[in-house]
């Protein structure tokens, strides 16, 4: 893993005295390394909320446990658990016709990460 890399990613993960844990797909971490760097931050910023709010105004259900929020030009699909208290964040992506495909592997990647299956 790059230091870039892990360094988002520890700032992802962080959730002391947060009421949601936020938890990142492996896919995720790929996809924001993509990402200019200013938008990347932002979109870092947009996920560590939902962590204290998983379901914030202009969220957009997408399916039984699957939303969708906006940053800029870019999409975050993430899956909430109110069972276990986790949102897991499932792809970023700029808002085209293919960001919103397949949803249920999106679903299943989701509980992948909260071992579900």
């Amino acid at each position: 893993m790059q230091p870039m890399q892990k360094r988002y990613l520890s700032e992802l993960a962080s959730s002391d005295g947060l009421r949601y844990a936020l938890k990142i797909h492996r896919n995720v971490e790929e996809q924001l390394l993509r990402i200019p760097k200013k938008q990347r931050e932002r979109l870092v910023a947009t996920m560590r909320s939902l962590s204290e709010d998983p379901r914030p105004a202009g969220c957009v259900k997408l399916d039984e446990l699957l939303y969708r929020v906006r940053q800029g030009q870019y999409r975050v699909i993430y899956a909430v658990f109110d069972d276990d208290v986790v949102v897991v964040v499932c792809k970023v992506a700029r808002r085209a016709e293919d960001t919103y495909r397949d949803l249920e592997t999106l679903l299943d990647r989701a509980r992948g990460v909260l071992g579900q299956r």
